[in-house]
């Protein structure tokens, strides 16, 4: 991991506020939301992207009925 040099403390609620150069750099907007890892000892946050339910295949996308679900496999389920 590379680590930015930025400290931020834990206000009373458990947040923190990344700063605006690292959701810039990272492409991270005011409404986005973040998945949260744990590795070892480690909190790892990375922006959420929404995958097909079926492949996981995370390109050319589509909300279906609330699920998500790829090109690839909508060819499939049309053939079925």
């Amino acid at each position: 991991m590379k680590s930015t040099g930025i400290v931020r403390k834990v206000d009373e609620l458990g947040r923190i506020v990344l700063p605006i150069e690292l959701r810039r750099n990272l492409n991270i907007g005011e409404k986005d939301s973040l998945e949260i890892y744990v590795e070892g000892a480690s909190i790892v946050l990375k922006k959420y992207e929404p995958s097909c339910i079926f492949c996981g295949e995370d390109h050319n996308t589509v909300d279906y009925k609330g699920k998500v679900v790829c090109a690839s496999c909508i060819k499939g389920l049309e053939q079925l």
